[in-house]
């Protein structure tokens, strides 16, 4: 009798451990899926650039199969209409009630630093891939949150170089928008171009509203060697054409923004010879690129712009911490760690590291607008490889300045 229990018993130890070989891991079983909760502008005035963000997460999801590090992944779209008061409201829903396990999106710098405060108070893995606001990864870097995209005045900064060395610019006129951005990524143009030996002499501040640049293309002083624009979206294509119609015809160079592939499709023959520098452009002719591009272009119809990059590669930031952790993403401390340790060699702006400030150090490209094949795009004409949104100045002194601003640095030759 108790062989035979015995052996009734060793056959049902079998069936077990076979069953348990069947099976994914009891923690992978008992977590469920993986949720994210994203904040895009979907209506209002940026709609455009939302829906380009996201659509750059969708795709790169979607040749994941729909997972996260062995786990299903849930994602959760809110509209914030790119209001502050909006957002935080979402924010509470996704996080208290859905029960996401990290937030992503914003693109807003008001609403980005609207946010940070209930990111923190939460303790919730947080990425922002487009917001390039400089105090988000300087002097204020929040615990829970990173950012995929770019810091605006660290793109600037090997701009400023080339512009003074290269270019051989030595005055240059800025007309720039009158708010948060256009001041940090005139700002970061502005120090290292007059740090190479340039003089900025002239800064031309336009509000956000404005519907004529005629009267501030006016002002522009005739003996600059160059113009430096900060523009994007609707404000790019009204520049553009009224810049045409000015007569100027001193070279215009540009903030990354200006030429983006989400505008250049509005723009015309004006534009041809802009020169700028991003870390992105459609353009650039590496395997990863020519991949993410084509896929991109076959689902959406449109040229993949920075907005669409930033999110395809920041999904992919969230993929590798995930799969790090070997998927606990519960453990919002070790996978806020391994978000903040994440290096990608192929993604298609280029390779990029998080720095320990959480902003990505990746290349710089000096764009040059070409007509090719009968459509605009950005020509890659000059690479700085691995730039730090600090450049070449000591981070530590360069934290101890004040962040760019409408009055920094001072204008001491206009």
């Amino acid at each position: 009798m108790a062989a035979r229990t015995w052996t009734q018993s060793a056959t049902a130890l079998g069936m077990l451990v076979a069953l348990a070989l069947a099976l994914p891991p009891a923690t992978a079983r008992a977590q469920g899926p993986v949720k994210i909760g994203f904040l895009s502008p979907l209506s209002g005035a940026i709609a455009q650039a939302g829906k380009d963000m996201y659509s750059g997460c969708e795709l790169f999801w979607e040749e994941a199969g729909w997972q996260l590090a062995g786990r299903k992944l849930d994602v959760i779209l809110e509209d914030n209409e790119g209001v502050p008061a909006t957002t935080l409201t979402k924010a509470r829903k996704l996080v208290e009630s859905d029960r996401v396990n990290m937030l992503a999106g914003v693109i807003l710098s008001n609403v980005a630093y609207a946010l940070v405060p209930y990111v923190e108070a939460q303790g919730i893995p947080t990425i922002y891939p487009i917001n390039s606001a400089d105090d988000l990864t300087q002097r204020k870097r929040p615990k829970w949150l990173i950012r995929t995209g770019f810091s605006a005045s660290g793109n600037m900064h090997p701009f400023g170089e080339y512009a003074a060395k290269t270019l051989g610019y030595k005055k240059i006129a800025i007309v720039s928008l009158d708010y948060a951005f256009g001041w940090e990524t005139a700002g970061g143009f502005h120090r290292s171009f007059e740090d190479n030996g340039g003089q900025i002499i002239q800064r031309i501040w336009v509000p956000l509203n404005v519907q004529d640049y005629a009267p501030y293309l006016a002002q522009i002083k005739r003996d600059a060697d160059a113009v430096f624009v900060l523009a994007l979206g609707r404000w790019s294509v009204l520049f553009a054409k009224q810049w045409a119609e000015s007569g100027l015809k001193m070279p215009l160079i540009a903030g990354g923004t200006h030429t983006d592939e989400h505008v250049l499709p509005q723009l015309g023959d004006e534009t041809i010879g802009v020169i700028s520098a991003h870390h992105y452009s459609a353009a650039l002719e590496t395997p990863a690129n020519r991949k993410f591009r084509a896929a991109f272009e076959k689902k959406n119809n449109r040229t993949p712009s920075f907005y669409s990059e930033n999110c395809y590669t920041g999904a992919r930031v969230v993929a590798e911490a995930a799969r790090a952790v070997g998927g606990r993403v519960e453990d919002r401390a070790a996978f806020m760690a391994a978000l903040r340790a994440v290096e990608i060699a192929d993604a298609p702006r280029g390779p990029i590291k998080m720095d320990p400030y959480g902003n990505p150090t990746q290349n710089i490209y000096i764009r040059k607008v070409e007509r090719v094949n009968g459509k605009l795009q950005n020509t890659v004409i000059f690479t700085y490889p691995s730039v730090s949104q600090f450049w070449k100045y000591n981070p530590e002194e360069f934290l101890k300045q004040p962040v760019y601003a409408r009055d920094v640095p001072p204008c001491t030759h206009c």
